[in-house]
């Protein structure tokens, strides 16, 4: 008899779940996204100034396409800074680019859900070249 009421809460316990993944997915189907003024390129092109002007890239092994990942605020602040693929001084270049998108200026226009501003994820792809090569340590 246990064993009937335990299946039967585990079944129940599915259903409630699948129900909320589809409410979610809703959700998120109605937002407008986060925009920088100017798009997305005006944002890699003054967020490139800011590394320029503030971090050593000599330090990294940096060459190629590098994609950032952020959350865009409901201010408009960016957050949770994730760069990919992962490099050698992986942590050191992750706070180095945070410390360099924090320097941007301007803020973006948040994504907007039902009027109000929401958190929403940002995916930015940036080419890196440089001189210095990573030696496969």
């Amino acid at each position: 008899m246990k064993n009937y009421f335990f299946i039967l809460f585990l079944l129940i316990g599915f259903k409630g779940f699948a129900q909320e993944t589809k409410v979610s997915s809703a959700i998120l189907s109605n937002n407008e996204t986060a925009e920088f003024p100017g798009g997305d390129s005006a944002f890699s092109k003054e967020f490139l100034k800011m590394i320029h002007g503030y971090i050593d890239l000599n330090k990294y092994a940096v060459n190629g396409l590098f994609t950032f990942v952020f959350d865009v605020n409901a201010e408009g602040k960016i957050e949770n800074l994730n760069v990919l693929p992962k490099v050698k001084n992986s942590e050191l270049f992750i706070e180095d680019m945070d410390f360099a998108i924090k320097k941007v200026k301007k803020k973006w226009r948040p994504a907007m859900h039902d009027g109000k501003p929401v958190i929403s994820k940002k995916v930015i792809k940036i080419n890196f070249t440089s001189d210095h090569f990573d030696d496969g340590d």
